[in-house]
């Protein structure tokens, strides 16, 4: 790499170089050929969705309590709240999502997406990368033998050449008793790691620091190496720790070029939306979550992953995943009340209807999905609990044509009935969308061809 780099640069101290490496951890693109859309091109495919916004809904919500209503199925099954109607004839939802249901005309729905990890951390693997792991072992750990999640590949196969990152997440990383795998590169190297943003939107000063240019030095002044150290030193010491001594060419150069990005800064700052606009998110770390990513995609970025929760959950009212199925005294129909609808009526389809009134559904897909599904059958606790046999996943924008459904459970929730869809058709569905070839392959770590996903494309939910 070092050949296509200016000597001013390559002759950095170590230090400084570690230093911007550091900022690599953000995972700036560097431009280069657009493998997948010439492909796409040549084979007459085309890209629907420009970008993709991932909500992922860590612990895992209730399909038979949202979306997925099963009146037939006895008691002991049935869901414990109302059912309402919604903007799609003969379509319910649940009661407390008032709002959504005012936009399910937008919003396709998968209702037999399945796979066979129970635990968090091996289920939540799988549904950031489409591929199930060797085990289903809560105490999976990442290793250079794991997938990478999906921005990783869409920065390997199709980045960006904007001056943008191709691959953003935020704001934490999520795990259970330990991280969870699937959200680093993996075995594509550390240059494919998200632009991961570890800091709460919905805090005053949010901001990224690491991107602001001090007011009296310009972008041409960046080209003079003395000058280039200075500001590198003073502005990256905060990041020695979480430096590492590898992959530092791509590090380096990809932390220069967010440097020299107003684009990048602009990008981020939330202080530009006026306070209705954010008032109507919410400001929650979620909610200021989810209009950052509408502002990701607006200039530019191909692929946001918003974490609804770090957490899997708990007793909490006004915090955590959806995983509330370990309490007694009716916790789960307690809590999802008062915390997880809310956070989602008041976010999905204001992000929806944001989307659209600024002409950016149409290229942008929406993914709304958690790890798995909960048990048809309410438990001792008078909850439900781990199930990933059978759940729903919410697609809208993006080439999808809203309102419909795809597949069918039986009869109390717990089987795909009719068309069943695996996490690896996921993928290959989304990245169809992205005009992205489902079938080329990526090399891992002993050099072996693996296709980037496992599966099919999932037509009946596209536009014509």
């Amino acid at each position: 790499m070092n050949q296509h780099v200016p000597a001013s640069i390559t002759e950095f101290h170590r230090r400084d170089l570690i230093r911007v490496g550091g900022l690599g951890m953000l995972g700036l693109t560097l431009p280069k050929l657009l493998q997948a859309e010439e492909a796409a091109r040549q084979a007459g495919r085309v890209a629907r969705a420009k970008s993709v916004i991932f909500l992922f809904q860590f612990g895992g919500p209730s399909h038979v309590d949202t979306f997925d209503r099963k009146p037939k199925a006895p008691d002991g099954y049935r869901s414990k709240f109302d059912w309402i109607s919604t903007s799609v004839p003969g379509m319910e939802i649940c009661e407390h999502l008032p709002e959504t249901a005012k936009v399910m005309h937008k919003i396709a729905q998968i209702r037999t997406v399945h796979h066979m990890m129970n635990n968090h951390n091996s289920a939540g693997y799988t549904a950031l990368t489409g591929v199930q792991p060797p085990t289903d072992d809560q105490r999976l750990r990442d290793s250079p033998d794991l997938f990478p999640p999906y921005g990783s590949v869409v920065d390997k196969v199709a980045p960006n050449s904007n001056g943008l990152p191709t691959f953003v997440s935020y704001p934490y990383k999520i795990g259970d008793g330990s991280t969870t795998p699937g959200q680093n590169a993996s075995f594509l190297g550390k240059s494919h790691d998200p632009l991961f943003v570890p800091q709460d939107p919905n805090a005053p000063d949010f901001k990224l620091s690491q991107l602001s240019l001090p007011s009296d030095v310009s972008v041409k002044r960046l080209g003079d190496r003395r000058k280039l150290q200075l500001l590198i030193n003073r502005q990256a010491r905060d990041l020695d720790k979480s430096a590492v001594a590898q992959g530092l060419n791509a590090y380096y150069t990809k932390a220069l070029g967010m440097l020299n990005s107003p684009r990048v800064r602009d990008a981020f700052d939330l202080s530009a939306e006026p306070d209705k606009v954010r008032d109507a998110y919410g400001r929650t770390t979620y909610g200021q979550g989810c209009l950052l990513a509408r502002r990701l995609v607006q200039a530019g970025v191909k692929f946001v992953t918003c974490y609804f929760a770090k957490s899997i959950g708990g007793r909490s009212t006004t915090s955590g995943g959806w995983d509330t199925h370990g309490f007694d005294n009716s916790r789960m129909y307690e809590i999802l009340p008062k915390w997880h609808y809310p956070q989602t009526d008041h976010t999905l389809p204001v992000l929806l209807n944001d989307l659209e009134d600024r002409g950016l559904l149409d290229e942008t897909l929406v993914l709304w999905m958690g790890e798995f599904g909960r048990t048809p059958k309410i438990n001792k606790n008078i909850s439900r609990d781990h199930w990933p046999k059978c759940y729903t996943v919410l697609l809208a924008g993006g080439g999808v044509q809203g309102g419909v459904v795809h597949g069918r459970s039986d009869r109390t929730g717990a089987f795909p009935d009719l068309d069943p869809v695996t996490t690896g058709d996921l993928a290959a569905t989304m990245y169809n969308l992205m005009g992205i070839d489902h079938t080329l392959e990526i090399r891992d770590a002993f050099d072996r061809p693996l296709p980037i996903a496992n599966g099919q494309p999932v037509t009946s939910i596209a536009r014509a």
